[in-house]
């Protein structure tokens, strides 16, 4: 064996005995050398951790004024009746209705809506109505919620903040899905704004019954 062929070998069995030794024993804790010590001890901070590289030494830190985060769009009406009816008087659906369109949002809509609203809008959904909740341990009567108003044209209901439901424009739909109303929470983070007028898409059809 040559002098390079005999370093190549020493090298590469102090590489291998390297390795071995960082990975220890199953039954013990290894105090030899560690491969990859970045691996173990990661650069990147966690969000709670915190973090010298900021004066007030945290990790999460608010951003700045003005910006939008990334896949974001902002609303230009704030939750108030006056921008309520704002937003009925200046919006309309974006989307192209088609029959693609048109199942998504009913799909979105059986899955954040009927619980409350019904199947066909008709304010009459699970949670409106007796439930009972039967474990090993107990039997009991589960609180039902008030049924939320009907939007069938057949059925003339009003709407909490004025007019009938089946005259609802794009605009309310949109608006109290995105701020909620009364009982109804905001939907913002469940249901981006596309998907959003989907389900207004879809409401406008339960109009008509």
């Amino acid at each position: 064996m040559n002098r390079k062929n005999f370093l190549g070998a020493v090298s590469a069995a102090v590489a291998i005995a390297a390795v071995v030794a960082a990975c220890g024993e199953k039954t013990t804790r290894s105090t030899r050398w560690e491969f990859s010590r970045n691996m173990y001890d990661p650069i990147g901070y966690n969000p709670d951790q915190p973090n010298n590289n900021f004066k007030d030494g945290k990790t999460a830190q608010t951003p700045p004024t003005g910006t939008t985060p990334v896949g974001f769009e902002r609303f230009a009406y704030v939750n108030t009746v006056q921008d309520y009816e704002r937003a009925g008087a200046e919006l309309t659906n974006p989307l192209e209705k088609t029959e693609k369109v048109m199942a998504e949002g009913a799909a979105l809509y059986q899955v954040y809506c009927a619980v409350c609203h019904g199947a066909e809008g008709r304010g009459d959904g699970s949670i409106t109505k007796d439930r009972e909740l039967v474990t090993k341990s107990e039997r009991r009567m589960l609180e039902n919620f008030p049924p939320p108003p009907s939007y069938a044209a057949s059925d003339s209901i009003n709407s909490s903040r004025g007019g009938a439901m089946k005259d609802l424009t794009d605009g309310k739909i949109y608006h109290t899905i995105t701020y909620g109303v009364n009982l109804m929470g905001s939907h913002a983070s469940q249901l981006s704004p596309e998907e959003r007028w989907k389900v207004v898409m879809y409401v406008r059809e339960l109009q008509k019954k």
